[in-house]
């Protein structure tokens, strides 16, 4: 078991040589450990739709195609502390059976528990987002009454059949 769950973040990071990273429905982070006092000038980054480039003082870091497509105008980095870049890309699908299996197409790949558990949290993160617009969620997986929109999922449990996001849901009535 390579990356545990982090309670507080909801976070299931994939570990990597140069940092890490994770994903949320809408959004993958990366976070790659740079040399103290590296300045943003020495960081050469390129981010479109389907492919990443990011070099530090010329050396690259990461270079390749990626799992899925982003929105490219709506990808960002940063560099914090001067010793990490911080990278968000907003995912074009951003359904919950969206759960990249790996960050490039064929590098960086999650083992299978940790791919597990960054599935059960994206089904339970599209739950929470669904327990907020709707009275009751019934399904066999899981059951919430949700009079409090901000119902809290950090700590729930998920079992059964929560692969490609679980149950649809959507024509449940209101």
């Amino acid at each position: 078991m390579s990356a545990p769950f982090e309670e507080r973040s909801g976070v299931v990071p994939c570990g990597t040589p140069w940092g890490r990273w994770y994903q949320t429905l809408e959004e993958v982070f990366i976070e790659v450990q740079v040399p103290p006092g590296t300045r943003a000038k020495d960081i050469r980054c390129s981010l479109q739709s389907r492919h990443i480039a990011l070099s530090v003082r010329g050396r690259e870091v990461l270079q390749g195609k990626l799992f899925d497509s982003t929105i490219t105008d709506e990808g960002t980095w940063t560099l914090e502390d001067n010793k990490l870049i911080r990278i968000v890309l907003m995912k074009t699908n951003r359904d919950a059976g969206n759960c990249w299996t790996s960050l490039l197409e064929n590098e960086y790949a999650a083992d299978p528990w940790v791919q597990d558990q960054m599935q059960r949290k994206l089904t339970l993160e599209r739950f929470q987002r669904e327990a907020s617009s709707r009275t009751t969620i019934t399904p066999y997986i899981l059951c919430l009454h949700t009079e409090n929109p901000g119902f809290d999922f950090s700590g729930a449990e998920i079992s059964g059949n929560y692969s490609k996001g679980g149950p649809d849901f959507s024509s449940l009535e209101k």
